[in-house]
C-alpha cells in the first residue's frame, strides 16, 4: 500500500498550524508543522515532503524566500503560499518562482482542502509515473488479481468492462478469495484511479461507531467528540468507497446508506448541513444477500441499488489451475520484499499445493507461501517447505507432475460420486462439458 501524501505546514501562528494539522490529518494526510523558515529547512534536511504550505508573512525568512530555498534542493516540490495580504504582485511573484498556487487568509478550510487535493493529485501522478518508469516489469493490468483459468478470465473481463463506468458493483465470494483486490483493480482501471480508494470493514464496527465512521460527526455530537471528524464518504470524495462485508450492517444503517447512494449527499452526526460528495461504491460480502432479503434482514431496495453489476469470485478449489501462477507470483513478491534468495518453486511443491483444498482460499495460500519463503534455506521452494501445519502432506502426490495430480483428484471424485457426472461436476465446481473433456483427456474409466 502506498504511503499517504505528506504535508509540511510553515506558519508562525500556533493556532493556524494546530488547526490545519488537525484538519488534514483527518483527511488521511501525514502532516508536520514548523513555526519558521529556519525550522522548516532543518526538517527538510532530515526528510522530504510532498506538499509545502507556506505563510508568506513570517518574521525572519518569509514564505517567498523559503520557497526559493526549498526549490534549490527540491525542484519538484509542490508549494502553496498563504497570505493575509493579497495582491497581484505577491501572487505573480510566487507563481513565477514555481508555486503551485496561493490562497488568501482568512480562507474557508474547504477551499484549502480542495486546493490541497489538487496538489495531492499532481504529486500522486508524479509518483505513479516514476513507479512506471522504474518498475515497469512489475506492472500487471490487474495488480495482484492473478489467474488464467476460465473462471478468472470471466472475472477480469467483467472488471475491465465495468471499470470505465461509474456503476455500483457488488462482489460476492467466500472469505479470502480476494474481493478487496478485485475492488482495487476496478478502481485502478477507472477514471478515479488518481483519487482515494477508501475501505470500510462494515463487519468490524458496532452500529454507533460505523455511523460516525461512514458519515463523520461534528464536534460535541456525542460524549468524546472533541473535534469535527470526516467520515469515509467525505474522504472518498472523487474516488471509490469499498464497503466490505456489507451484509453485516444493521437495517438502520442500511436505510442511511440507501439515502446517501441516492442523493450523493451526507450529513455528519450532530450536523444539519448536507454535504455533497462524489464517490463510486463497490461493495462485497461472503453472505447470501438474496437469502437475507427473503428473510427481511437486508433491504430489497438497497440490494438492487448495490447489485447493478455483480462479480462473483470463485473459491480457489474451483480454479486450482491458477495455483501455480499464484504461488510463483507470491514467491517472487515475498522474496523481493524480504530480500530472500528464493528464485523458483519445484514442480513437486506446485503439485502438492494444487492438490490441497485451501478452505481459506487465496489468503491462506498467500500466508503459506510467505511462511515458506521465510523458512526456506535455498533458492528453490520444495514440497518440504510446505509441510508445516499439515498432518497429512498427501505423500501419494509427491513427485507427481501437476496433470497427474488433477487426474487422480478427478478420478477420486468420480468414484465417490459413483460416476454420477452431474454430482461430480458440482463437487469439482466445473460444468459437465468441462468434466467430460477431462475424462477424455485423462482416459478415465469407471471401474467394474
Amino acid at each position: 500500500m502506498s504511503k499517504p501524501i505528506s504535508i509540511l505546514i510553515v506558519d508562525d501562528e500556533f493556532s493556524v498550524r494546530d488547526s490545519l494539522q488537525a484538519w488534514f490529518r483527518e483527511g488521511g494526510y501525514r502532516v508536520e508543522a514548523a513555526s519558521s523558515g529556519k525550522e522548516a529547512l532543518g526538517r527538510l534536511a532530515r526528510e522530504d515532503f510532498d506538499i509545502y504550505l507556506l505563510d508568506i508573512k513570517m518574521a525572519g525568512m518569509d514564505g517567498l524566500e523559503l520557497q526559493q530555498r526549498i526549490r534549490e534542493t527540491h525542484p519538484e516540490a509542490v508549494i502553496i503560499l498563504m497570505t493575509a495580504y493579497a495582491s497581484v504582485e505577491t501572487a505573480v511573484q510566487a507563481l513565477k518562482q514555481g508555486a503551485f498556487d496561493y490562497i488568501t487568509k482568512p480562507f474557508d478550510p474547504d477551499d484549502l482542502e480542495h486546493l490541497i487535493r489538487n496538489a495531492a493529485e499532481k504529486k500522486i501522478l508524479e509518483k505513479q509515473n516514476l513507479a512506471l518508469k522504474t518498475q515497469l516489469e512489475e506492472v500487471t493490468p490487474f495488480g495482484e488479481v492473478v489467474g488464467e483459468s476460465e473462471a478468472m478470465r470471466d472475472v477480469l473481463k467483467l472488471v475491465s468492462t465495468v471499470a470505465s463506468s461509474d456503476a455500483t458493483v457488488l462482489i460476492l465470494g467466500e472469505s479470502g478469495t480476494g474481493k478487496e483486490l478485485v475492488a482495487r483493480a476496478i478502481h485502478s482501471a477507472s477514471a478515479r484511479r488518481f483519487m482515494p480508494f477508501i475501505t470500510v470493514n462494515c463487519g468490524a464496527l458496532p452500529e454507533g461507531l460505523l455511523e460516525s465512521e461512514l458519515f463523520g460527526h461534528e464536534r460535541g455530537a456525542f460524549t468524546g467528540a472533541q473535534y469535527r471528524h470526516k467520515g469515509k464518504f467525505e474522504l472518498a470524495d472523487g474516488g471509490t468507497l469499498f464497503l466490505d462485508e456489507i451484509g453485516d450492517v444493521t437495517l438502520k444503517t442500511q436505510t442511511d446508506l440507501l439515502r446517501v447512494l441516492e442523493e450523493k449527499r451526507i450529513t455528519r452526526v450532530g450536523g444539519t448541513r448536507p454535504i455533497p460528495v462524489d464517490f463510486r461504491v463497490v461493495a462485497a460480502t461472503n453472505r447470501s444477500l438474496d437469502g437475507m432479503v427473503a428473510e427481511k434482514q437486508f433491504r430489497e431496495d438497497l440490494y438492487y441499488r448495490l447489485n447493478v453489476v455483480q462479480i462473483r469470485i470463485p473459491p480457489l478449489r474451483a480454479r486450482s489451475a491458477d495455483i501455480p501462477d499464484l504461488v510463483r507470483h507470491f514467491t517472487a513478491k515475498f522474496a523481493r520484499a524480504m530480500n530472500r534468495p528464493v528464485e523458483s518453486v519445484s514442480s513437486q511443491a506446485l503439485a502438492l499445493l494444487s492438490s490441497m483444498p485451501w478452505p481459506g482460499n487465496v489468503r491462506e495460500l498467500k500466508n503459506a507461501v510467505e511462511r515458506a519463503v521465510v523458512l526456506c534455506g535455498g533458492k528453490e521452494l520444495t514440497a518440504d517447505d510446505f509441510a508445516f501445519g499439515r498432518e497429512r502432506p498427501a505423500p501419494e502426490m509427491k513427485g507427481l507432475p501437476l496433470w497427474e495430480v488433477e487426474k487422480l483428484h478427478i478420478a477420486r471424485v468420480l468414484d465417490e460420486a459413483a460416476w454420477n457426472i452431474s454430482q461430480a461436476a458440482r463437487t469439482l465446481e466445473i460444468d459437465r462439458a468441462t468434466l467430460y473433456s477431462k475424462i477424455r483427456r485423462y482416459e478415465l474409466k469407471k471401474q467394474a
